[in-house]
């Protein structure tokens, strides 16, 4: 998932859950901090997210970390280039993945209809990796973090009542690693949007977000 809010719309849609019988290949499960695969390994299989949530992060020549994206149900990660993995995947809470074979992005041997998916949710990530980068160079951390709670809230949070509970499996660090930005930018900017009547906090992993059109509008405009 690359946490953008793009001026062009896409009628783009990951599938929920690709074929597993096209798989041919058991589930993968994770705990917690367990790494799926490491930058530079050899890429033989790519994944669909079935539940939980993992982080694609690389590190920089001087120690710091970049997490290039996250993994929802429904993502599909690991996709090669050059033929090996070009990030980390770390497990941020419990998963559960589904494999598919690298040839069956390559080829679309015994289910065409797999490889067009395949290829198409690699195509869609290229064009949302741009925009995100876009968004990293040229919004404020207003923005930034605004747009971060607003995609998330439509892609994972869940209908309480008037409002929109979102949970967060990263922490504030992986959100600032995500975003471009320090802990301490991100942690003062959510508090600015509780002070504010945007969100509410339920913990440090639960946000409840009380304006959507609202902090929609910050991601796009900032504090006017």
């Amino acid at each position: 998932m690359y946490v953008t809010i793009s001026n062009h719309k896409s009628d783009y849609t990951c599938p929920k859950k690709l074929s597993k019988r096209a798989s041919h290949l058991p589930e993968t499960r994770l705990k917690a901090g367990s790494h799926l695969f490491h930058e530079g390994d050899r890429v033989e299989r790519i994944y669909q997210v079935v539940s939980g949530v993992v982080s694609l992060t690389r590190l920089l020549e001087d120690g710091r970390r970049q997490i290039i994206s996250f993994g929802f149900p429904g993502d599909i990660v690991g996709f090669p280039c050059d033929g090996r993995h070009h990030t980390d995947c770390v497990a941020l809470n419990t998963v559960q993945l589904q494999p598919f074979r690298l040839s069956q992005l390559k080829s679309g041997d015994g289910d065409a209809a797999l490889h067009v998916d395949l290829l198409q949710a690699a195509l869609h990530e290229i064009a949302a990796m741009q925009d995100h980068f876009m968004m990293l160079g040229r919004k404020s951390a207003t923005e930034k973090v605004a747009a971060f709670l607003t995609v998330l809230a439509n892609r994972a949070g869940t209908v309480v009542g008037q409002y929109v509970q979102v949970e967060l499996p990263m922490s504030r660090a992986d959100i600032a690693d995500f975003l471009g930005l320090t802990t301490e930018t991100v942690s003062r900017t959510i508090s600015q949007f509780r002070k504010s009547r945007l969100i509410a906090l339920d913990g440090a992993h639960t946000v409840i977000v009380l304006r959507p059109e609202a902090l929609g509008s910050l991601a796009e405009d900032g504090f006017t």
